[in-house]
């Protein structure tokens, strides 16, 4: 419950008083332009690093290895895109910790410490393939004779 508080509550308070507060030293225009800026400039780093992580994921599932830190990393992403969407400085902030390479693997690296990942993973070239079903290797030839006449074979 104490999360939920600080979230929806507090948090929102205390980004509505640096607002006022930046807003007061440099004027409103000034601070809406910060707030924009913050925002255009997450994007571009939310792609940047989004395309990034999802090539490395890409590759590893190719090699038949699961993309935990990869998936790990694009919670962080979309966590801190969204973050910096959100007006205010304090999530601006917690938005590019998410965002920037080093900050997130910091992050990223506190979580996997604290967090247990379970998934398969299978060898390329395997014939146990993700899900577990075997692979029947067979030859195929189709018959040529007439349609009513393999129904006659069948009887």
């Amino acid at each position: 419950m104490r999360p939920l508080l600080l979230i929806f509550i507090i948090l929102p308070i205390l980004e509505m008083w640096l607002l006022i507060t930046v807003g007061s030293e440099i004027g409103a225009l000034p601070t809406i332009g910060l707030v924009f800026l913050t925002a255009i400039v997450g994007l571009v780093l939310l792609h940047r690093q989004g395309l990034s992580t999802l090539m490395r994921a890409q590759q590893k599932m190719q090699v038949g290895e699961l993309p935990a830190r990869e998936m790990a990393e694009g919670v962080f992403l979309a966590a801190g895109g969204t973050l910096l969407l959100t007006p205010g400085f304090i999530t601006d902030a917690l938005g590019f910790a998410c965002l920037v390479p080093g900050l997130r693997q910091l992050l990223l690296g506190w979580l996997l410490r604290h967090v247990v990942i379970q998934g398969r993973s299978y060898q390329a070239g395997s014939h146990r393939p993700p899900g577990g079903h075997d692979i029947i290797e067979g030859e195929f030839s189709r018959d040529q004779r007439e349609p009513h006449k393999r129904n006659l074979d069948k009887k």
